[in-house]
């Protein structure tokens, strides 16, 4: 039940007075009304946007920095590098044997060099396994594990690059997985180094059989092939016999280079 008021009738001076009260009354109600519909935003909420505001153009500042940055922080090549790449023609597919006698010509590098193949390819996890009609130049440490080699495992000694090991070892290399492992060293049959014949799977790694994958987050193969002072022709038919063994209709652009030379690009077919 609502407030009640007297009101006074037949009295015109009274009731002449009520009505005014009345109608001031109902103009603060309407005043009132008007008042809560506006919005005024809190103190603290202003101090908000703001902040977010601030922080906003903060990040973005950061962004430009960071992009500057990158692109200061790209390396200039030296003035070797920039006459080795004047003798490149860009937009030229090179044959192998071609790219490898310009490889020699524009090499400018005081130690002998590596000679490396680098294939994109069109999809990932391609893999399989080549022998190289002629060496690579690099010496590979091929081990068998036996006892003694898991004492050495364990003091941290890793004295070869391929580890090879009888299925019945495994048991025992599983304790090591942790030093193994990060290294590419832990023996697996997946690419051959778990095998029952280690001693014959030995030979074969040091007549030269190369197994080859892609890279792990991208579609891509990297295979060194010999040193720059090997033959041309040996460089050029390990160079062909790789290309083969990863399949020409697997590769979308191949590019031959040494360690520090600019990349030639290789005619496929």
């Amino acid at each position: 039940m609502g407030k009640i008021r007297t009101r006074f009738i037949g009295i015109e001076e009274v009731e002449e007075k009520q009505k005014k009260k009345q109608k001031a009354r109902a103009q603060e109600k309407k005043i009132e009304k008007k008042k809560s519909s506006v919005v005024i935003p809190a103190k603290a909420g202003i101090q908000e946007n703001e902040l977010a505001s601030a922080k906003s153009t903060a990040v973005k500042e950061k962004v430009k920095k960071t992009k500057k940055a990158t692109v200061a922080k790209q390396r200039a090549r030296g003035k070797k590098y920039q006459n080795a790449s004047k003798n490149i023609d860009r937009t030229k597919q090179y044959e192998i044997k071609e790219a490898v006698d310009l490889l020699k010509k524009i090499s400018f590098a005081n130690f002998d060099e590596s000679i490396e193949l680098h294939l994109n390819v069109f999809e990932g996890n391609l893999k399989g396994e080549v022998n190289l009609p002629y060496s690579t130049g690099k010496i590979l440490r091929i081990a068998i594990v036996d006892d003694k080699l898991l004492e050495k495992i364990e003091k941290g000694i890793l004295e070869f690059d391929i580890l090879l090991a009888h299925p019945s070892f495994m048991p025992k290399i599983a304790r090591y997985a942790r030093i193994l492992g990060p290294r590419g060293l832990m023996p697996n049959p997946k690419n051959g180094t778990l095998t029952a014949k280690p001693e014959e799977t030995a030979k074969k790694f040091q007549s030269g059989s190369l197994r080859w994958k892609t890279e792990t987050k991208a579609p891509l193969v990297h295979q060194m092939i010999g040193k720059k002072s090997h033959d041309t022709k040996n460089l050029s038919e390990n160079a062909a016999a790789f290309i083969k063994s990863v399949g020409v209709k697997n590769i979308k652009s191949a590019f031959i280079k040494t360690t520090m030379s600019p990349a030639i690009r290789l005619k496929i077919e």
